[in-house]
């Protein structure tokens, strides 16, 4: 899963992008308003933790671009603004949750848990595609009774694919959820389909009834496999 972490004080931002890289988050940082819409209106993220006050304009009015631009991404905002008005201009605007300034990691963490859950999965823990069980939380994949071990970037790929059935998925899109800003260091895409070969040879041999299908020209998508 994707964050976007908007916030203009650099010791704040570092120390947000450490904890959430923690989790096995990716990330990608903005620190003032052109650098955080540049990133909204070019790129998806699962969840967005977003400032109000940034040099050069207003978190809220990103928020609104946003949500202009039919967007549902997950917001949080973080800010030290911890008046009424701005609480209640953050949520009517469409935000998720809202979190003052001072705040511990651990606090922020499960607030990005929680908007995670519901937002991708009705408030359910696990995602259910045929015989395969996944849960984000705890990080397991369990093909019928069976669990089974995925590496990290193996998981976060079979996780944005089963939060997205029978969607297609552009090879770069996925690329830059998973990878975040440092996919944009390669000039070729071996990482993925070397990621995507094992993550299929695994599901392959432990029975799943689920498939990643290369889309010629276009992509892959997760689907049932045929009867």
């Amino acid at each position: 899963m994707k964050i976007l972490i908007v916030e203009d004080e650099p010791s704040l931002s570092e120390l947000i992008e450490r904890e959430v890289r923690s989790e096995g988050y990716v990330t990608e940082c903005a620190r003032d308003y052109i650098t955080a819409e540049t990133k909204i209106v070019g790129y998806n993220y699962d969840c967005i933790l977003l400032d109000i006050s940034l040099p050069g304009g207003s978190g809220l009015e990103l928020l609104s671009k946003l949500r202009e631009m039919g967007r549902r991404e997950n917001v949080i905002i973080i800010s030290a603004r911890d008046s009424v008005d701005d609480r209640v201009a953050g949520l009517e605007l469409g935000a998720d949750d809202y979190l003052p300034k001072p705040f511990h990691m651990t606090e922020l963490i499960a607030r990005i848990r929680s908007v995670l859950r519901r937002g991708r999965t009705g408030g359910s823990l696990t995602i259910d595609i045929g015989n395969v069980s996944l849960d984000p939380s705890s990080r397991r994949v369990n093909i019928g009774d069976r669990s089974i071990e995925l590496l990290k970037k193996e998981f976060d790929i079979l996780l944005y694919f089963m939060q997205r059935p029978d969607h297609l998925v552009d090879k770069v899109v996925l690329a830059e959820a998973v990878w975040g800003d440092y996919a944009d260091e390669s000039d070729n895409f071996q990482f993925v389909y070397a990621q995507i070969k094992n993550l299929r040879r695994k599901l392959e041999a432990a029975g799943a009834d689920i498939e990643i299908r290369s889309i010629y020209g276009f992509g892959y998508k997760l689907t049932l496999k045929a009867e």
